[in-house]
């Protein structure tokens, strides 16, 4: 993956500012990022960079940069995170006048949840939300428990007897089971038929990396918008089992297949990439403490739990909130933000918040229960938490049991560099200890 320049090219600063002038700024046309504003997404391992941690400690809200005549302020602090998220009237999440879209909510590639702000969020939100109560998602787990164990199956498989990915028995778990997992519920929740599934695949990560800037996020956003909208409409006669034909059963008059597949657009977002940067990711980190990694695979739920709460503060995977526009100058965190700049929580660095409780920086399994934004905060919160928490509850204990012994078969990972949505290209895994070799 190629690293970002310091600045954006000539050419695309005359054709960025030249169209500012006429149009507002169009986000979809930058190649690069700047350094100064991509930075934050940069990591050390799974911690911050240094740079962030001092910014952290000495103001949780910060002027991040000015770009392209807006300024752009950091929120690393949890109550000031909190604040802005939970702001429901003084902040803007539409993105579409800095991606060149008029504001229509029927036509262009943005829209879902996550850039979408009341009346038309509380109208979406409520057709979305009765698919993510309990009550629904019970009926997934057996399904998730099959997926898991299948996915361990080919494990088993791949490993076996001198077999996996390198001929020495050791598999990489991002390929064979942190992305499958995830991938194979989405496809179910969203009632996607099998031959759709492999150009599905095709979509997902490159929608969160920013080394290609906005030509290639908004690009790939566009992708699975597109594929998703003939999914809608297909559904729209002969409606699936899963929960675009149950939408468009219970609400099909309300809803338009655009917003229909923004819906199942942000469930994709929310839930394939996401989950599957955490079971890596999370298996990574619990390899690196063997006690906690073997008590995912006794028989306390209570364990299971604390665990995983702690593995998502930890981790908060899910580097950046949506940006928040202001509306109109409001004070956060002694500071005065105006109405035309940008405001993003840095929801790792929250997670983080020293001020929050002891050893934030560490991971502790046995820590009590602590209030985290892995899952971001207020009327945006991630929809899906529920279904992602019952993932990781299944996947982590199953995958203990099975391999009591697994670990990891290199020192040095691939993490994925500026990425929204912080991962691992890789994770080579020897599933047991190797035998001893006779003499």
């Amino acid at each position: 993956m190629s690293r970002l320049t310091t600045y954006l090219s000539t050419r695309v600063r005359r054709l960025v500012l030249a169209r500012a002038g006429r149009n507002g700024i169009d986000l979809t046309k930058l190649d690069r990022v700047p350094e100064s504003l991509s930075w934050p997404l940069q990591r050390n391992g799974v911690d911050p960079v240094e740079r962030l941690e001092e910014l952290c400690g000495r103001e949780p809200v910060a002027k991040l940069t000015s770009f392209l005549g807006m300024n752009v302020w950091l929120v690393t602090g949890q109550a000031e995170a909190k604040q802005v998220l939970a702001d429901t009237t003084g902040y803007s999440n539409d993105i579409r006048p800095l991606v060149g879209r008029s504001g229509s909510t029927t036509d262009g590639d943005i829209g879902g949840l996550g850039f979408t702000d009341p009346p038309d969020h509380t109208r979406l939100r409520r057709l979305l939300t009765p698919e993510f109560t309990m009550r629904r998602l019970e009926r997934l787990r057996p399904r998730i428990a099959s997926i898991v164990e299948g996915q361990l199956d080919e494990l088993d498989r791949l490993g076996g007897a001198g077999g996996g990915d390198g001929g020495d028995g050791t598999v990489d778990l991002v390929q064979s089971f942190a992305f499958p997992v995830p991938f194979l519920v989405i496809c179910d929740l969203l009632g996607l038929p099998d031959e759709d599934r492999d150009t599905f695949r095709e979509l997902g990560s490159a929608r969160f990396d920013v080394s290609t800037g906005g030509t290639g996020v908004f690009g790939a956003v566009s992708g699975s918008r597109t594929f998703l909208m003939e999914a809608t409409r297909r559904q729209r006669t002969d409606p699936g089992p899963g929960l675009i034909g149950q939408i468009i059963r219970e609400h099909g008059d309300e809803i338009n297949d655009f917003d229909l597949a923004g819906l199942a657009d942000g469930v994709f977002t929310g839930g394939l990439e996401t989950s599957a940067s955490m079971l890596a990711l999370g298996t990574a980190v619990l390899l690196d403490h063997r006690q906690d990694y073997r008590a995912m695979g006794g028989e306390d739920p209570a364990v299971v739990e604390r665990t995983v709460e702690e593995l998502l503060r930890y981790l908060s995977v899910v580097q950046i909130a949506f940006p928040r526009f202001p509306l109109r100058d409001l004070q956060v965190g002694g500071h005065t933000v105006r109405k035309g700049d940008v405001v993003v929580c840095h929801l790792a660095g929250a997670n983080r918040d020293a001020r929050t409780g002891e050893a934030m920086d560490r991971f502790d399994a046995t820590r009590q229960s602590v209030s985290h934004l892995a899952f971001g905060h207020g009327f945006h919160r991630c929809v899906g938490a529920e279904l992602a928490r019952m993932e990781l509850r299944a996947a982590f204990p199953a995958l203990a049991r099975r391999f009591p012994d697994l670990s990891l078969a290199t020192d040095r990972l691939d993490y994925r560099d500026r990425s929204i949505v912080y991962g691992v290209e890789s994770l080579p895994v020897r599933l047991r200890q190797p035998e001893p070799a006779l003499r």
